[in-house]
């Protein structure tokens, strides 16, 4: 599936490093950037006006931790991560392939459909 308005622009490149615009339909984020961390949604102590003031252009949230709290079901019922978290800025979500190897105690690996955890507040069943 091919991405819409999405496109990587180099603006400067020494040795190895490269300054660049990644543009998205969400908003530019020039690199390279920091990102806060909004794990669960939310990154701790921050209003996203707050993070806004910073400069940064993007925000992190991670897959696994959005699956167990708040949930799928939350956050679709708000339409969708944005608007849950009341944020306009580009939203990058990871794979949850770090929780797949650090919980490996929690979950197992099926061919077919993927990690499948057990949450570790209340034992749920989940496919990730």
């Amino acid at each position: 599936m091919a991405l819409k308005n999405f496109a990587f622009k180099l603006l400067n490149k020494d040795s190895y490093a490269r300054h660049g615009i990644i543009e998205t339909h969400r908003g530019n984020i020039r690199t390279p950037a920091f990102m806060p961390v909004g794990t669960q949604a939310t990154v701790k102590a921050c209003f996203i006006d707050d993070i806004k003031k910073t400069g940064s252009d993007i925000i992190l949230s991670n897959t696994y931790h959005l699956m167990i709290r708040p949930g799928v079901e939350r956050v679709m019922s708000a339409g969708g991560l944005h608007q849950f978290m009341n944020c306009s800025l580009p939203i990058l979500t990871d794979s949850g392939g770090f929780q797949v190897m650090s919980l490996s105690k929690l979950n197992k690996i099926d061919r077919e459909k993927g990690a499948i955890f057990n949450s570790h507040v209340d034992g749920k069943k989940y496919y990730l």
